[in-house]
């Protein structure tokens, strides 16, 4: 056997074998991260309801001060919605407020164009705790197979939580001062 057709077998037998452990993988996702913000709730929440005001806690907004917003007509609340289009390490998608409860909780959907479509919910939990209020950021999804073989390769939660985590401190800076 040549030397070619042996490379060309290992490789094809990565990737089977890349593609079947992805395919084991849940088909869907969650990445969550927590902070204790000593603020109460009231303090807290403008700056999770209003999609402007994410301008200056988003970490995706200290990673491309270049990127280009719009909004729609309502900038927060049940039915905001905000669209952006920056670097690679922004992308390009659109958001949109699907359930708004003061001091409590924000729900919103995210869709992204780029680098990669997908469509995902993520939410903002407010609950009192010990030295002012728990906030929970987490985001969920569908994980086709593509996703799945990505997560292998490069963790998504790693990658996606260390940006929920610079966006909580960013947040802890503005919420107690």
């Amino acid at each position: 056997m040549s030397w070619w057709l042996f490379l060309l077998l290992v490789l094809a037998g990565a990737v089977l074998a890349l593609v079947l452990l992805a395919s084991r993988k849940p088909d869907t996702f969650r990445v969550e991260r927590r902070i204790v913000l000593a603020a109460a709730p009231d303090a807290i929440f403008p700056y999770l309801d209003s999609l402007e005001s994410w301008q200056l806690w988003s970490p995706w907004a200290h990673k491309d001060p270049a990127m280009r917003t719009t909004y729609g007509p309502s900038r927060a609340g049940l039915g905001a919605s905000m669209g952006w289009e920056g670097n690679s390490k922004v992308g390009k998608g659109n958001m949109s407020i699907i359930e708004s409860r003061p001091t409590d909780r924000v729900v919103y959907r995210l869709e992204f164009e780029k680098p990669f479509r997908a469509t995902n919910r993520a939410s903002f939990t407010l609950k009192p705790a010990k030295g002012g209020t728990e906030l929970v950021w987490a985001m969920e999804g569908p994980a086709p197979l593509m996703s799945k073989i990505m997560d292998l390769l490069m963790n998504m939660d790693r990658m996606v939580g260390r940006d929920f985590e610079a966006g909580l401190a960013n947040l802890r800076g503005l919420v107690e001062k």
